[in-house]
């Protein structure tokens, strides 16, 4: 394992542009499961067509609310972990420029990343799909957790959904736009805990490597673009994600004036 984490690090310390890919992978050390891992993902006991679709939200709300209710008391609970902290760390210190999350869970957020790109939403916001109203959800979640209160509109007494991005729904444009422009601009794509498998965002690590982008792939399955990547490490991203960021956390403690 060692030789793979020096390579690395050596990649990161001579990048210019550090964009980071991740997915479900990064979150499962803080207690969010992942989507498709047998037994303990969120699909092992629920049809997504039944769940999480847009159809299906708009046409029986109360099954996805009762599907999410589990999830989001989790996400709400859950804090970042060891590699959240230490991509905040590569961004504070090091050449990482931007993040880009398959996660609807907030962490990096609550880790102190600044530049981020929530490809598939988030829990933050629910929208009325009648009227387009917007409103903050984090209180509205709380008593639908606590009470099982499915959230309504005020203004017009629709169910309100999370803005987050069901099946069906095309992803937020500007996110998404940003995440193809951070792929093209990046040196290194750092891709951690996605199996690459739902596109777009399973799409951009190839994009990069064929704009000149070396891959620096840190996740406990295989993707389909392994091949590509110059380094691959099979291993948890709250273990060696820490230990990527320490070189530059070195750097800026020698570098740091005497008092």
């Amino acid at each position: 394992m060692l030789a793979p984490i020096l390579h690395a690090q050596q990649l990161l310390q001579q990048a210019r542009y550090v964009v980071a890919l991740t997915g479900a992978g990064i979150s499962t050390p803080s207690g969010i499961p992942d989507f498709r891992t047998r037994e303990s993902g969120l699909w092992a006991e629920s049809d997504p067509s039944e769940v999480a679709t847009i159809q299906a939200f708009r046409r029986y709300p109360e099954k996805f609310y009762r599907w999410i209710r589990p999830l989001a008391d989790k996400i709400l609970a859950a804090q970042p972990n060891a590699a959240h902290l230490a991509l905040k760390e590569l961004e504070r210190f090091g050449p990482l420029r931007s993040i880009i999350t398959q996660n609807i869970d907030m962490l990096h957020t609550k880790a102190g990343s600044r530049v981020l790109h929530e490809l598939h939403g988030h829990l933050r916001e629910a929208e009325c799909l009648t009227c387009r109203q917007k409103y903050n959800a984090e209180g509205r979640l709380q008593t639908f957790i606590s009470e099982g209160i499915i959230p309504l509109c005020h203004h017009c007494g629709d169910v309100l959904k999370p803005c987050v991005t069901l099946f069906g729904e095309q992803l937020p444009w500007h996110a998404l736009h940003h995440a193809e422009q951070e792929a093209l601009r990046c040196d290194v794509m750092l891709v951690v805990g996605s199996s690459l498998e739902v596109a777009p965002a399973g799409d951009l690590p190839e994009r990069a490597f064929y704009n000149g982008a070396k891959l620096i792939m840190v996740n406990f399955g295989p993707t389909h673009l392994d091949h590509l990547a110059a380094v691959v490490i099979r291993a948890d991203a709250a273990e060696i994600l820490p230990q990527l960021a320490a070189p530059f956390i070195v750097q800026n403690c020698e570098n740091a004036p005497a008092l």
